[in-house]
């Protein structure tokens, strides 16, 4: 009996050591300290290739976290030398709403928040369109995410020329990128933005309304922007202010399909009300919102996977197949894997070079002549008519500094709404 007790106690002991051995053969085999590519495994930022991020999506059931896309590819830097609204370009809803911002001193803030790393930041990621709020606020012009045209000191953010100094210094030491600016508008004081922007150190960047296409014509090539130093847009919602300050009027440029829940309605894509139709020949540029009413930081790693490529399809086909030029987003980082960051990859290169995705492009190659390669990731579908779809999703974005959770008490989300209450009264 002790035999064969002995020999049990053996043989469970040489498979325990097998499987250990198994074990730490495979952690072994694991990737790490940076080199993890895209959809790799991963447990911490420093294991993924530069310009990705360890992440994952707990709101689809998915929290094994896989390295994500953390950068934008920009499109200037595989074919240059077109008319800018050749290529398309990722613009952040609410730039300056974010989320690690703190409140002003002795205040909490009780508004939405739409991203989570600041302006600079958002650059240095391939962010080339910012959507701005400006307000008079504290004998200033604030950058406030409020209601009614009003700025109060539980939804403002910072003074407005903080962030144009962040632009500028962008522009400053990148002198090639092209940066565009989409102001809703409720200053109110005689040539406040043109102060604004002259005193941030902007106006040398400006690109200059008398040279903007007005019939649909394309726009001067990014090379001669470059060259001209014309690397500003900026638009405005104040239609008086083209001819007051200089400033362009949005709509007298560009078609805009409606933003909000109606942005994000499968199967449509209907234009916002001040803008033409999204079809009309008129205006040579073309901005994609894409973003809900109500931003929640959690499902967007969801949003921004197969339901954001469904919608270019659709708005594709409702601006009669012209590609969007812009296409805005909140939570920019946070993905399925490939996310926005892909989805503007297969935007990019049907347009710009003729093949699949920005990836397959060759530079200085004939139009629609490609690269033979394998993308990493699952072609996003752009078939308006196309099933949902399934798949693995992440999005839990780990920066320098550790993460505000965007979670709203009911607190505050009932302060906000009695505000909103007494202003309507």
């Amino acid at each position: 009996m002790s035999a064969c007790t002995n020999g049990l106690s053996r043989g469970v002991s040489v498979s325990l050591l097998l499987l250990l051995s198994c074990f730490f053969f495979s952690v072994s085999l694991a990737c790490s300290n940076g080199e993890c590519q895209l959809l790799d495994s991963c447990s911490s930022a420093t294991d993924c290739v530069q310009g990705l991020y360890c992440g994952d999506c707990p709101v689809t059931g998915r929290t094994k976290p896989i390295c994500t896309r953390g950068q934008a590819t920009i499109p200037t830097s595989i074919i240059n030398g077109l008319p800018f609204n050749k290529y398309t370009w990722l613009m952040t809803h609410n730039a300056f709403s974010n989320a690690n911002q703190p409140p002003l001193p002795g205040v909490e803030r009780i508004t939405f928040f739409n991203q989570e790393d600041t302006v600079t930041n958002q650059l240095r990621n391939g962010v080339r369109g910012l959507m701005l709020d400006m307000y008079d606020f504290n004998n200033d012009i604030w950058l406030c995410h409020s209601l009614r045209g009003q700025c109060f000191n539980f939804t403002a953010f910072q003074p407005a020329i903080d962030t144009l100094k962040e632009v500028e210094a962008f522009l400053t030491q990148n002198p090639t990128e092209i940066v565009t600016i989409i102001i809703e508008d409720y200053v109110h004081r005689p040539k406040g933005l043109s102060t604004l922007f002259a005193n941030a150190g902007l106006d040398k960047y400006w690109f200059p309304v008398s040279k903007m296409p007005r019939k649909g014509e394309d726009w001067p090539t990014v090379t001669d922007m470059v060259q001209e130093n014309h690397r500003l847009l900026v638009f405005t919602s104040v239609a008086a202010k083209e001819d007051e300050e200089g400033v362009a009027y949005q709509w007298r440029y560009i078609v805009e399909n409606e933003s909000g829940d109606p942005g994000v309605k499968r199967g449509s894509c209907p234009n916002r009300k001040e803008s033409k139709s999204l079809n009309s020949k008129s205006s040579s540029l073309f901005l994609m919102n894409y973003f809900p009413t109500y931003p929640v930081e959690k499902d967007a790693c969801k949003e921004h996977s197969a339901p954001l490529a469904e919608m270019v399809g659709t708005c594709l086909k409702s601006a009669g197949n012209r590609m969007p030029n812009f296409l805005a987003v909140n939570f920019y980082m946070r993905s399925d894997g490939g996310g926005v960051f892909e989805v503007l990859d297969r935007m990019n290169g049907p347009v710009i070079c003729g093949c699949e995705s920005l990836a397959t492009c060759q530079p200085e190659a004939a139009y629609g002549t490609c690269k033979n390669v394998t993308l990493q990731t699952k072609p996003p579908n752009m078939d308006s008519t196309a099933g949902t779809g399934t798949g693995t999703y992440s999005g839990s974005v780990e920066f320098s500094k550790s993460l505000a959770s965007v979670a709203y008490s009911q607190s505050t989300i009932v302060v906000f709404f009695f505000s909103l209450l007494m202003l309507l009264l």
